[in-house]
């Protein structure tokens, strides 16, 4: 049976109690507006898997400390920035079924609300000099722009190969996971092999990740029916490529043909996931995303045993068994 979140959660459960509290404190502000906007921010709050990361590789490295507190906060505002700006650029109206904040608010507040989360990141990890957080943090910001415009600017010739699509992934998703990581045992004054390791771990993790999330768009036996929301948006993934891959020129044509027309949706979705299916993409990805998984529990397996290590490896399990 697959373990719930709450159950992988326990050796760090009051620090994620206490994490929450100290989160909403530095999301306070003076604005009546902006207070009114980080509370229903905080009302819909996710899963929290990014501070879980940074909880337990401190545990894993170390000890958890005030710095670790502060680690996971930079993170988590850092993450929820990104959101509140991508769902400006996706003119996305629902984040997690709640209505966005450009939706709520419109874009112009919500465009401010996510520099005001970025800046409040910012300052504190300055106002604590935690300067080597930031250095972490700033080059995952760096990575997560240039792999958006790396894959939007691709997405126009439907162009992408299977090297430009692992690119667009480690930097969109597994920088992040991979900062979350290295934050949390940087926090914990691990070595700097250590940290290294650990960030290694979490680009593996997110790649998995990001892998399992696309292979959602076509369809798995726990949500049955694809989405087919990548299909819709003209996006690129590795179960598309890799059958593109590997068809004649003739049926590349077709199937490229397919994904930009702008006809019936679920004929689209339904032609594009049967030649998908049919070519061995979803197997391919399946096994590439089990690849990086192995390899993130081969690295776990290199720090020494604790309570902290077995839930990690139950986290990355998590990420990958997970139905939605």
């Amino acid at each position: 049976m697959a373990l719930k979140l709450s159950e992988i959660q326990a050796p760090i459960a009051n620090e994620m109690t206490e994490f929450e509290q100290k989160f909403r404190s530095f999301m306070k502000s003076k604005v009546f507006l902006l207070d009114q906007i980080m509370s229903y921010i905080v009302k819909r709050k996710g899963k929290q898997m990014r501070p879980m990361f940074v909880f337990l590789a401190a545990g894993v490295t170390g000890k958890i400390s005030d710095r670790t507190y502060r680690g996971a906060s930079l993170i988590e505002l850092l993450h929820t920035a990104t959101l509140v700006h991508d769902d400006v650029v996706d003119d996305s109206n629902y984040r997690r079924d709640f209505f966005s904040i450009n939706a709520l608010w419109k874009n112009k507040i919500a465009v401010l609300v996510g520099d005001y989360l970025l800046s409040r990141g910012l300052l504190l990890s300055v106002d604590n000099e935690d300067f080597d957080f930031l250095k972490i943090v700033s080059r995952a910001v760096r990575e997560m722009s240039e792999g958006e415009l790396l894959q939007m600017a691709k997405a126009r010739n439907l162009d992408i190969t299977e090297d430009i699509y692992y690119d667009v992934i480690r930097q969109k998703t597994a920088s992040l996971i991979a900062s979350c990581c290295a934050v949390g045992a940087t926090a914990s004054n691990a070595s700097q092999e250590d940290i290294e390791k650990m960030r290694d771990f979490g680009l593996k993790v997110g790649m998995a990740f990001q892998i399992k999330d696309d292979l959602f768009d076509y369809g798995t036996e726990e949500i049955g029916k694809p989405l087919g929301i990548d299909i819709k948006e003209q996006k690129m993934t590795l179960p598309l490529i890799y059958s593109l891959q590997n068809a004649s020129s003739s049926t590349k044509r077709r199937i490229i043909r397919t994904v930009k027309s702008k006809g019936d949706h679920s004929k689209k979705v339904n032609e594009v996931v049967a030649f998908v299916r049919e070519s061995g993409g979803i197997d391919y990805a399946q096994k590439v995303m089990n690849q990086y998984y192995q390899e993130a529990k081969d690295i776990l397996e290199t720090f020494e045993p604790s309570v902290y290590r077995d839930s990690l490896s139950q986290l990355v399990t998590y990420t990958i068994e997970r139905s939605k």
